[in-house]
């Protein structure tokens, strides 16, 4: 489950980011819970934040309707 969520997460950040070849997202997975860390040229995390953290939150909410289609807690992070 945890890697159709890394993919959806590489697939969308990878169309924001101006450097795709450093786009990473690691992947954390129980039965309950899914954790996402991405990682991004210094130059593109505010493109992935957006404006007030819109983009990522967006990005959020996605995975989020993912997991609780699966019964899944979802939680991405920034690093």
């Amino acid at each position: 489950m945890g890697s159709k969520m890394k993919e959806l997460v590489e697939f969308i950040v990878h169309s924001i980011v101006s450097q795709p070849e450093e786009v990473e997202v690691q992947l954390e997975e129980t039965s309950k819970k899914v954790q996402l860390w991405l990682k991004v040229a210094p130059d593109d995390v505010g493109k992935v934040i957006g404006r007030r953290g819109r983009i990522v939150n967006s990005i959020r909410s996605l995975v989020r309707v993912l997991g609780t289609h699966h019964s899944v807690r979802v939680e991405l992070s920034i690093d």
